[in-house]
């Protein structure tokens, strides 16, 4: 009797010693949560999340929020069960958010400089869609290349085989899209007047087509724009600035009273691109209140796999087709749904 006690005492000690080490002992892992969600028509720290100088502005009487994720570093081994458990959190390595060769400070510098780097697309998308379009001019040709002679500093490149140049991006990708030795034809605008000519790219030293031009991308506004909040990074807020920023320069309400939430990177021309932790945003989303949510195209599939209640899935591809899509939804209409291919 004595030996079966001592034996039980020993288990419940030793249990009680590992409970607690599994609050103590940490797991190379992280666990992934929804984040905190931020109206880009409302304020954060008492200043407007977007601020526009330059134009009148207006108010809605919805919300175009943008939402982030949550992410809980050095959790223990208890946490991560609970996690593991719960339906709410996702536990993930850590390698997936601090690769093993870049300290957690160059991840959160190179979140930061993703940030930013969305928002200057985000204004770049936004100022286009409210009629100021970008323009790519030549800053300088390089001596004896294919263009010395034909393109001179200042010239507003306008188009290349046709198609329009709408970005220093979409330039740079119509040059290298034709083989080099191809014969390329430019249009472009002089002092006012537009012109044509021929440039055939040469291969450069690293084989990428070229035709000896250095560019500047211009998009002459009288709109300035400031985005302030604090302690965000990524890219994936783009869309929902842009959309903020229309918002708030058009006179119309872009929300109809609804409670939009959104997420997707977007480029200077407008193209909206997937982004990660689509499940955790949703969630975070319908917490705050949102009905609607904007969902990247590519992010469709895995958005009705994490489908929340209440919330409706809209799939967009471009600025546009956001922009058409809360169009539609300020009509009692129905947008292009996500589904599940």
């Amino acid at each position: 009797m004595r030996r079966r006690g001592a034996t039980l005492l020993a288990g419940t000690v030793l249990l009680a010693v590992l409970v607690v080490l599994a609050w103590q002992v940490k797991v190379p892992y992280v666990e992934l949560g929804p984040g905190p969600t931020f109206d880009t028509l409302g304020q954060d720290h008492g200043q407007d999340v977007i601020q526009i100088s330059g134009a009148p502005t207006s108010t809605s009487t919805g919300q175009l929020r943008m939402v982030t994720v949550g992410v809980q570093d050095q959790i223990t081994l208890a946490e991560a069960l609970r996690g593991w458990l719960s339906g709410d959190t996702a536990v993930v390595p850590r390698e997936v958010i601090y690769p093993p060769d870049q300290t957690t400070a160059q991840v959160n510098q190179q979140n930061e400089e993703d940030f930013q780097a969305s928002q200057n697309s985000a204004e770049t998308a936004a100022l286009r869609a409210l009629g100021y379009p970008v323009q790519v001019t030549v800053a300088a040709v390089t001596a004896g290349a294919p263009a010395a002679g034909r393109l001179l500093t200042g010239d507003v490149i306008t188009s290349v085989d046709g198609q329009k140049v709408t970005s220093a991006g979409s330039l740079t990708a119509l040059i290298r899209a034709r083989p080099a030795g191809t014969a390329l034809a430019f249009g472009y605008s002089r002092d006012g007047a537009a012109g044509t000519t021929t440039i055939t790219a040469v291969r450069d030293d690293s084989g990428v087509p070229r035709v000896g031009i250095q560019i500047e991308q211009k998009q002459p506004s009288p709109i300035k724009i400031k985005i302030s909040l604090n302690d965000v990074g990524g890219p994936s807020a783009g869309l929902m600035f842009a959309l903020g920023i229309i918002d708030k320069v058009q006179p119309a309400d872009l929300t109809g009273g609804l409670h939009i939430a959104g997420t997707g990177t977007i480029d200077d021309d407008g193209a909206v691109g997937a982004i990660g932790g689509i499940g955790e945003k949703l969630r975070g989303a319908r917490r705050d209140t949102a009905t609607v949510f904007l969902v990247p195209a590519p992010n469709c599939a895995e958005a009705v796999a994490s489908a929340v209640p209440g919330l409706e899935l809209v799939k967009v591809a471009t600025l546009d087709e956001a922009l058409a899509a809360l169009d539609t939804l300020r009509g009692k209409g129905t947008p292009p749904l996500c589904t599940a291919r």
